[in-house]
């Protein structure tokens, strides 16, 4: 078979083979985010181009090289979305959220777009889950977002995740601190690549976040920002440290973190593992206290992370956690002659009404071909419609996991359904179905 074309370089398709496990995991995420008290915020896959230059940093890899850009119709520069923080400000300031209490505390599940070359775990193609904290400049906001995070880790029972924290301080201090990394790499001017070089006047930081060999190397010797904090960011990053230790979290000052992004100021944060080779960053964020300012809002404080989903399932799968088992449907009806399929819609069709999953044959097979995609699709219970059962009103339910039937009224199936497979998941004997009276409100 000749595909007219294949999935384009570095997307990936999520079959149904794995989407409940997907699924799961993200409600997981986001019903962990609801306990901190944040609520979901969704924004348009694509947005004006100079929301990420303005946002991100035009000195930054993603705005430089990874952004899929293009000009529309009406000859507007778009592009799509690179990450999801910018958009989400966006939405802030244009929705005018600013005027609700604050903070406002966002999430969101959402697919993200860079042109990099694909290797495991860096698609072109990603998802993250993100959370924006915005309105509050406490230490004690900077301190939550990470708690959620190993909430997170912890859930899935994640072994080897370290915590690395920095600060960068705020543009008053970095001014110092830059002067001070232009006069170290000035010198080593002659052994930079040429992405650093156009850095080294504009955003000399950028440098110590390059994936150059040679450039990492050079960067391992150059200054380290905490030298040059302000009293301020000093103690700002103090007392992020005091209410991580009052949670007991571990953690470890890395002063070489600066994050990828130019928004970034005071903590910057990553969670890392080391058990899925080089990408072995699975979520990181920080604070931003200029970017709601430079997006065209009054200057207010802001933090947030993201966490990639991809390198999340990775870390799942390298310790083989988060196992789901898939999804069965709760009843598969067969009819034994296509007469019957008009009761046998009739029933899957009420069922699905109070939420079961209920299946019936649709293609027409014969009544053994229909038991066995039954099994195959690993239905909880199976009822073979006939004749006799047709007549008498009255079928048999069996439980393929135990092999014991049931016999239910076709007449009230659906309530009678309803305690059988309550019964079965709470391990009850099937004699209460002897007496529905109480539970059918009366009704004989």
């Amino acid at each position: 078979m000749a595909l007219l074309t294949k999935a384009p370089r570095g997307t990936q398709d999520t079959l149904p083979s794995e989407s409940f496990r997907l699924r799961r995991i993200e409600e997981i995420l986001a019903e962990t985010a609801m306990t901190f008290g944040f609520r979901e915020i969704r924004t348009p896959v694509f947005e004006h181009t100079e929301l990420f230059c303005r946002g991100m940093g035009d000195t930054t890899d993603v705005v430089q090289k990874e952004m899929y850009t293009f000009n529309d119709n009406g000859n507007r520069s778009i592009s799509l979305r690179p990450e999801g923080t910018a958009g989400t400000v966006r939405a802030f300031l244009e929705h005018g959220l600013y005027n609700e209490p604050l903070p406002q505390k966002y999430f969101y599940l959402t697919s993200c777009y860079r042109y990099e070359k694909p290797q495991a775990g860096r698609l072109r193609e990603f998802h993250q889950f993100g959370i924006e904290s915005l309105g509050t400049a406490s230490p004690a906001a900077d301190a939550e977002i990470i708690a959620l995070a190993r909430h997170i880790f912890d859930f899935f029972e994640l072994d080897g995740i370290s915590l690395e924290i920095n600060s960068i301080g705020c543009p008053h201090c970095r001014k110092n601190y830059h002067a001070a990394l232009l006069s170290y790499f000035e010198s080593k001017k002659g052994e930079l690549c040429e992405t650093c070089l156009s850095r080294l006047e504009r955003n000399p930081m950028r440098i110590l976040d390059c994936k150059s060999p040679v450039c990492s190397a050079i960067a391992k010797d150059a200054p380290v920002v905490l030298d040059f904090l302000c009293e301020e960011c000093d103690t700002h990053f103090r007392k992020v440290q005091k209410y991580l230790d009052a949670m007991d979290m571990d953690y470890t000052v890395n002063p070489r973190i600066v994050r990828g992004l130019d928004y970034y100021t005071k903590t910057v944060f990553e969670f890392v593992s080391s058990s899925i080779g080089a990408q072995g960053t699975i979520c990181g964020g920080g604070r931003y206290d200029g970017l709601i300012k430079e997006l065209g809002g009054n200057e207010l404080p802001a933090c947030g992370f993201g966490m990639g989903m991809e390198r999340l399932i990775m870390l799942l799968d390298a310790q083989r956690k988060g196992n789901m088992e898939a999804e069965r449907p709760d009843i598969y009806i067969a009819p034994a002659s296509p007469d019957y399929s008009f009761e046998a819609m009739r029933l899957v069709n009420d069922l699905r009404y109070e939420g079961f999953s209920a299946l019936t044959d649709l293609c027409e097979r014969s009544l053994k071909a229909q038991m066995k995609y039954a099994n195959k699709k690993n239905a909880r219970f199976t009822l073979v419609l006939g004749e006799d059962e047709i007549k008498n009103r009255k079928a048999a339910v069996k439980n393929m996991d135990n092999g014991e039937s049931t016999e239910l009224s076709l007449d009230k199936f659906t309530n009678e359904f309803m305690h059988l497979s309550i019964n079965a998941a709470l391990g009850m004997d099937d004699s209460i179905l002897n007496n529905l009276t109480l539970l059918d409100g009366g009704k004989q």
